[in-house]
């Protein structure tokens, strides 16, 4: 009989399953403090408890694992990127950007992805299966002990969907934040979707304070179905819809992830396009041009070029950003470092230190 994975259990839950053991509540309170403020990764680690507890906890629960597989420490900037094994071998990636004001994490919600993006490495191959609410809080758990320093803003950028695995994510969300946990406050939390509008609306109304980030990509619903296969399903109209119903109930400004790709999505056409969609909206949008892939055929453009495009959307009333570049040395775009690892390209060792 498979065993329960107690670190996905929220601070209520965990009381009442040491009560239904025949424990007390109290008990439930100790353990979630060992899981989710001391970080234990073993219930041998749990010293305030009786031995016989923890031997009934090992029979019967798990904290599920996360092993690096590899740890990628940039010579460029800052950042540094992890390979997990998740305890079946699936692989996930985790990236610390670190900041003048803080530390952030930008996470995986999913082992591969099914949401199609022509120009992301992190689709190719398809999902796996989602993650469960214990592996995305352990990667933060895993890279805090790791680098010894706390984090402080949480991306949900990484590999995967996370409306797509919406249960989960949410259940994340609150545990996340949670006092009893490492509190990170909903407001230093931003998630990123490529449009999924039905989850949209419903996570208007969980009464979270988190930043929606929308995958938007392209300038019209021509250009998004070109590069996301998604468009097919939502249309750019109604995806817009949810973005705004999001602010109206969260008052929470939505920001539009647009990656630049040469020749595809960065022309005038594109800016007379963004600016009809973003000028009567309260909402920020982030310029990346786009990183190169081995496996896709999109280029970025030069810094010029982007640059060009960025001042002529300002020029327009817009209000827009080109996200710095970080870990372009460590394999920083989405899925690239669990796509070489897969491929047998490891490197001499798992720990490495680029600086080509």
């Amino acid at each position: 009989m498979s065993k329960q994975d107690i670190c996905s259990l929220n601070y209520e839950e965990i009381q009442e399953e040491m009560k239904r053991i025949g424990e007390k509540a109290f008990r439930g309170r100790q353990i979630y403090e060992w899981l989710h403020v001391k970080l234990a990764d073993d219930f041998s680690q749990m010293t305030n408890l009786s031995k016989s507890l923890r031997e009934k906890l090992e029979a019967h629960y798990e904290i599920p694992k996360l092993y690096v597989a590899a740890h990628q420490i940039s010579r460029k900037d800052p950042t540094e990127k992890f390979l997990f094994e998740l305890s079946d071998g699936n692989m996930i990636e985790s990236v610390l950007m670190k900041y003048e004001y803080g530390n952030s994490v930008c996470i995986s919600s999913q082992a591969g992805c099914r949401m199609g993006c022509r120009f992301c490495a992190s689709t190719i191959g398809g999902l796996k299966r989602n993650l469960a609410t214990s592996e995305m809080l352990r990667q933060i758990y895993q890279v805090q002990k790791i680098s010894g320093e706390r984090v402080s803003n949480i991306v949900i950028m990484g590999t995967g969907e996370p409306l797509d695995n919406y249960e989960n994510f949410v259940k994340f969300l609150h545990m996340i934040s949670d006092e009893h946990g490492l509190h990170i406050s909903q407001r230093s939390i931003t998630a990123s979707t490529c449009g999924i509008v039905p989850k949209m609306h419903e996570l208007a109304e969980e009464g979270l304070q988190i930043t929606l980030a929308l995958s938007l990509h392209g300038s019209s619903q021509e250009k998004r179905r070109e590069l996301m296969p998604v468009a097919n399903k939502y249309a750019l109209p109604k995806v817009l819809e949810a973005c705004d119903h999001y602010f109206e109930k969260t008052g929470r400004r939505v920001t539009f992830e647009y990656s630049l790709v040469k020749g595809v999505n960065d022309r005038e056409e594109d800016i007379r396009g963004l600016t009809g969609i973003l000028r009567h909206r309260n909402c920020h949008l982030n310029l990346i041009p786009v990183n190169p892939v081995r496996e896709r055929d999109y280029q970025r453009p030069t810094s010029e070029n982007a640059l060009e495009f960025k001042n002529k959307l300002e020029k327009n009333g817009i209000n827009v950003t080109i996200r710095r570049e970080r870990g372009s040395d460590i394999d920083g775009a989405c899925g690239q470092l669990r796509r070489r690892y897969a491929a047998g390209n490891k490197g001499e060792t798992d720990e490495t230190i680029c600086n080509d």
